[in-house]
């Protein structure tokens, strides 16, 4: 595996590639790899010549500053990872690499996208999301980009940017790792308790029901019962729960017949915050 930190060699070794009609498939992380990345890098293996996995922690989508602080931070046995499913190229720049000397993000009009569920609980996420992708997007030039769909909002904004900005790429969404216990894979996985990991398991049954009740219950109904389920659960504290037309991510509050929906859920585990979702047709 070649690892770059400098975005001209990385550039100069990736424009040598295509030049030999090699497709490129990347996808970008903020380290911490887990088993999801890995499915991630297999599928992006099938489809394409060569594989890019990025790892930086971007600065500018964090909202508090402790969590960039604790934000976990595992090199060495992410490196070891990628060179298991040999993975071919590990870009891992510095942040003065990606923005100079002016760690700030763009301002993007997602055409609403940003402002609905983590946009009005995490100020100028998108914005630092939007900035460090369409920079990564720059430097790699892949064919196709690939994205867990954890982060549905994200993949709906990363979409929605490389349509505004006529990024010549493909961005494919892929279906939620769990693990066993059905929780959702995240590096963010790696704070929880012991007694929270166990816990956070409610988030995923809890999201299995409401499928369940969405063929018969109103979209009132639904958000009441979810509400119930977290009002005394001693260890997590529901943030938002929603149920949204994958489209517009708008929340709704009648069923049409003709569209896709997502229930989309946001829990704090103690310190550490998940999200999930799954989709309800």
């Amino acid at each position: 595996m070649d690892i770059f930190t400098e975005k001209l060699t990385l550039k100069t070794h990736l424009s040598k590639l295509k030049a030999q009609n090699k497709t490129i498939g990347f996808i970008p992380t903020m380290g911490a790899l887990h088993k999801g990345h890995l499915s991630l890098i297999k599928k992006a293996q099938k489809k394409n010549d060569i594989v890019v996995v990025s790892i930086f922690v971007n600065p500018t989508q964090f909202d508090k500053a402790e969590d960039l602080i604790n934000y976990p931070k595992t090199l060495e046995n992410d490196i070891q990872l990628l060179q298991s499913v040999a993975c071919n190229v590990l870009f891992h720049p510095s942040v003065k690499e990606v923005y100079g000397k002016n760690t700030v993000s763009e301002k993007f009009n997602f055409d609403g996208l940003e402002h609905e569920m983590e946009g009005k609980y995490r100020d100028g996420h998108f914005d630092g999301v939007g900035t460090v992708v369409k920079t990564l997007f720059e430097i790699v030039n892949p064919d196709t980009a690939y994205f867990g769909q954890k982060d549905f909002q994200q993949l709906q904004i990363i979409k929605k940017m490389v349509k505004q900005n006529r990024l010549p790429l493909k961005v494919k969404g892929c279906k939620i790792f769990r693990e066993k216990n059905g929780l959702a894979m995240s590096s963010r996985n790696a704070r929880l308790s012991k007694e929270h990991r166990a816990a956070a398991t409610f988030i995923y049954k809890t999201l299995k029901k409401t499928k369940k009740r969405f063929h018969t219950k109103s979209v009132n109904e639904i958000c009441d019962w979810v509400t119930n389920q977290f009002k005394n659960h001693p260890l997590l504290q529901l943030e938002y729960f929603t149920i949204a037309d994958e489209k517009t991510l708008k929340t709704i509050e009648i069923k049409e017949s003709d569209k896709k929906y997502r229930a989309f859920i946001a829990v704090f585990a103690g310190e550490i915050r998940l999200i999930d979702n799954i989709p309800l047709r």
